[in-house]
């Protein structure tokens, strides 16, 4: 649920970087030689940011934080400095290392790749949850509902209850089965605001169960959560069964 504070530019600009370090220059094209490449301007930047001086520099960095996210997906399966390496031939204009054949190939092969490791996660996160859920649903404290959303009453409030297009505030931790924390609204320190249809069908169904002040935890299956796909390029694979610890500060009835 958190999303980028970057912009959607910063984003494309990324994305196109990220094409630029692999598609080689089309045949016929002009290109600049290394020595023609412009030199990088040095504007004042933020100060006390500590190896960054300069606004260009900084912007480098950023960007290559966001470009660096995009391809935690394919972590395994590139080369740092090769891709440093087509990114620079790229910016300098020089003659790439491959041609077009030649890049869809390589493009064509790390994408069969990534498919069939995606495949072998989903299937494997899809074994573990469904054991686990079988096992927790044996404990007196767990309450299993007709959808398959399992949960457990921390703290119970008292009160109203929200309704499916209620807004709603609340903290919370998200975590998945192995206790990898992949999004905490406590962490932040600042409560989360929504209406409960923006959410996945597991929160939506859990949160309704609460009254103000509740503060449930729940297993959310897969297919009440992000499913087959899971957040592509983010934290949550394909299949993952989810914990979340909420607490229901308030919420307003819909407009």
């Amino acid at each position: 649920m958190k999303l980028s504070s970057l912009t959607g530019s910063t984003l494309a600009l990324a994305a196109v970087l990220a094409l630029a370090a692999c598609k080689p220059i089309e045949e016929g094209s002009t290109s600049a030689s290394a020595a023609d490449a412009p030199e990088v301007a040095s504007t004042p930047g933020i100060e006390g940011i500590e190896g960054l001086d300069t606004a260009q520099e900084q912007a480098g960095y950023v960007i290559g934080l966001e470009l660096g996210g995009t391809l935690v997906p394919v972590r395994e399966e590139v080369d740092l400095d090769a891709m440093m390496e087509g990114i620079k031939d790229s910016i300098a204009g020089r003659e790439p290392k491959v041609d077009e054949q030649q890049f869809m190939q390589i493009m064509q092969s790390l994408g069969e790749r990534m498919d069939a490791a995606r495949a072998e996660a989903g299937a494997r996160a899809a074994e573990e949850g469904a054991a686990f859920l079988a096992e927790n649903a044996q404990r007196e404290e767990v309450q299993v509902t007709e959808s398959g959303l399992q949960y457990e009453v921390l703290e119970e409030g008292d009160g109203d209850r929200p309704g499916p297009t209620d807004r709603v505030r609340v903290h919370y931790e998200g975590s998945l089965l192995d206790g990898n924390v992949f999004d905490s609204s406590r962490e932040r320190g600042q409560p989360a605001e929504f209406t409960l249809d923006q959410v996945v069908p597991g929160w939506q169904e859990g949160v309704q169960l609460m009254s103000r002040g509740s503060r449930y935890r729940l297993w959310i299956p897969s297919e009440l959560g992000y499913g087959e796909q899971g957040t592509v390029g983010g934290p949550i694979g394909p299949n993952a069964t989810l914990v979340f610890d909420v607490e229901l500060i308030d919420f307003e009835p819909a407009q």
